[in-house]
């Protein structure tokens, strides 16, 4: 038996870690849809022509989905915060190039940086994890992983009233200034995680992966302008399928992949990921629907004729909603689990899409359709990271809820591509004009409606979770104990303040030479506590509890000897709350 300690003080994580990671999360969402009011008019605002102008968007789209894996890579191997704040530095220098020009080209560059921005939602996640005790992480990463939606939600009614009564390079000077205010309140309110990832990063994993998305969204996005059957389409398929598939090959042969596709091939982490292609499809056929419903004239029949305002606050219910279904998310996944939270919200999206087909006549009915469909996506949202991070190990969180986050985008994509391709085809030429048709709307719903079904299916292949206990400072602590005991292989002691004290109710983390978490527990009330290890070797143990500073100590287990004796003293004065 040998152990040695190294008492290392952390920062511990704050009231605010929460609220300032779904504001980051919700920054960068604003990125995805802060055009959206003047797409019609970017073509005379850059001064080229229409099919040009869409690159303003589809540049974001594939930055995000290239960065997303990427960023959440890096986070696991050098550090989250330090990824997430480059993540929203990039996007600042992004929103400043935009807002100093006019012409297409630099638009474009600016618009690709920007998207960068989006690797922050799964580094958030991430953090969450490493950072926060179970009975909080449930529905902070609910609303961490919701803020995609609340974001672009929001952004709509706001960035409509900034393009209706400013110059529209204004959108550009707030987005920076939003990110600055993220990266001030990360600095002082998130501490960097522990947890580190064992490798070094797959420079050619990461070209490879980058190399064959962009082939693969660039003719999704493109595809209704150069023919879905064009030679440049089909072309940039075939070479995205062989690039991908060359690529994974590659992957499978490494000992530290970008993606670990063995991991990725798991039911739990497959299921859940082919689901939330389908939740991003749902997402993204409000958002594109009921804005142009809305802001049609009533000349038409059945447009309802409401200004670009108005039609943005009828619509930002459904961010709204998503924000405010975390908790309620946190509460039902606790008693039910994530994958039932997951099918009751896709459940929730099928009625309001069905709903949804027969309101359509009042700007009222846009209203309910919305906080419907926020209802369910926020719940199907919620759901995804919990899945995700039940089925991978601590040390790949960051890279496994970046793929899940890219998943999602490509649901966004596929959406944006099939829903503007039925709405072209089946629009009506009106002086030259295409206006969007009442059947076209409803089928848009429809196909959702199909989507959502799709994920249905999806969600309910997914095995039954391994419902974890809760943690609960009461007899599961002398359990606890008399189980290391009886193993004769863990680590034992108490926790103490700085006067010796002992602590009840302090959380300790054993975390193994991977920096993955390899168990936890609560201190009892005489401040015991007792952790086994699944086999000899180093380990850290943190010990964090209410009201005292964090402190992380490292020992190692021979494995041929009983519990090794180990106290936790907590360094310092106690913390004031």
């Amino acid at each position: 038996m040998s152990h040695t300690t190294n008492d290392r003080p952390v920062r511990s994580p704050g009231g605010a870690v929460v609220p300032v990671l779904a504001f980051a999360g919700i920054v960068v969402a604003v990125m995805q849809t802060l055009l959206v009011p003047v797409i019609k008019d970017l073509p005379q605002l850059l001064g080229t022509e229409p099919s040009n102008a869409t690159w303003v968007l589809t540049s974001t789209l594939l930055s995000g989905a290239v960065a997303t894996p990427i960023m959440g890579r890096l986070g696991d191997l050098y550090g989250k915060r330090r990824m997430l704040i480059l993540s929203l530095s990039v996007m600042v220098v992004g929103a400043l190039v935009s807002a100093f020009t006019s012409t297409l080209l630099p638009m474009i560059v600016g618009r690709t940086l920007q998207g960068f921005a989006m690797g922050a939602i799964p580094l958030g996640i991430g953090l969450m994890r490493d950072m926060l005790p179970r009975e909080r992480l449930g529905s902070a990463m609910a609303l961490m992983s919701s803020s995609i939606g609340v974001g672009g939600g929001l952004a709509l009614p706001a960035a409509a009233l900034v393009a209706q009564n400013t110059n529209w390079h204004a959108l550009f000077y707030g987005a920076a200034g939003l990110g600055v205010l993220s990266i001030a309140l990360t600095l002082i309110a998130v501490p960097e995680s522990p947890m580190r990832a064992k490798g070094s990063f797959d420079v050619l994993g990461a070209i490879g992966l980058s190399t064959g998305l962009v082939l693969f969204l660039l003719p999704i996005t493109k595809g209704s302008d150069w023919g879905w059957t064009s030679t440049t389409t089909l072309g940039l398929f075939g070479a995205s399928a062989l690039i991908l598939l060359l690529w994974g090959v590659m992957e499978l042969r490494l000992k530290a992949p970008l993606v670990d596709l063995r991991t990725t091939a798991r039911p739990a982490v497959l299921f859940t990921n082919l689901a939330s292609i389908m939740v991003g499809v749902s997402f993204y056929v409000v958002s594109l629907v009921l804005p142009q419903l809305l802001q049609l004239p009533k000349s038409t029949g059945y447009g309802l004729g409401q200004s670009m305002v108005v039609a943005g606050l009828l619509v930002a219910p459904l961010g709204l909603t998503m924000m405010f279904t975390a908790p309620v998310y946190a509460r039902l996944s606790a008693k039910y689990g994530p994958k039932f939270t997951l099918i009751a919200g896709l459940v929730i999206i099928a009625i309001g899409y069905g709903a949804g087909l027969g309101l359509m006549s009042e700007a009222w009915q846009s209203l309910v359709i919305a906080v419907i469909l926020g209802a369910g996506i926020g719940l199907a949202y919620s759901s995804l990271p919990a899945l995700i991070i039940g089925a991978v190990p601590a040390s790949e969180t960051g890279a496994a809820n970046g793929l899940n986050t890219l998943m999602r985008s490509i649901g966004t994509s596929v959406s944006s591509a099939v829903i503007g391709m039925v709405l072209a085809n089946t629009a009506n030429n009106v002086g030259g004009v295409a206006v969007p048709t009442m059947h076209g709307f409803r089928l848009s719903f429809l196909i959702a409606t199909g989507a959502v079904a799709i994920g249905l299916l999806m969600a309910l292949f997914l095995p039954k979770p391994n419902r974890a206990p809760q943690l609960r400072a009461s007899s599961e602590e002398e359990q606890n104990l008399a189980r290391a005991e009886e193993a004769l292989r863990g680590f034992r002691g108490r926790v103490l303040d700085s006067g010796g004290e002992p602590v009840a109710r302090a959380r300790v983390t054993l975390i193994d030479r991977q920096g993955r978490r390899a168990g936890a527990t609560l201190s009892a009330e005489d401040g015991t506590y007792a952790l086994m290890v699944p086999t000899a070797g180093p380990y850290v143990l943190a010990a964090q509890a209410h009201g005292h500073a964090p402190l992380a100590s490292s020992a190692t287990h021979s494995g041929d000897e009983h519990c090794v004796d180990l106290d936790l003293s907590l360094p310092g004065e106690p913390v004031t709350a």
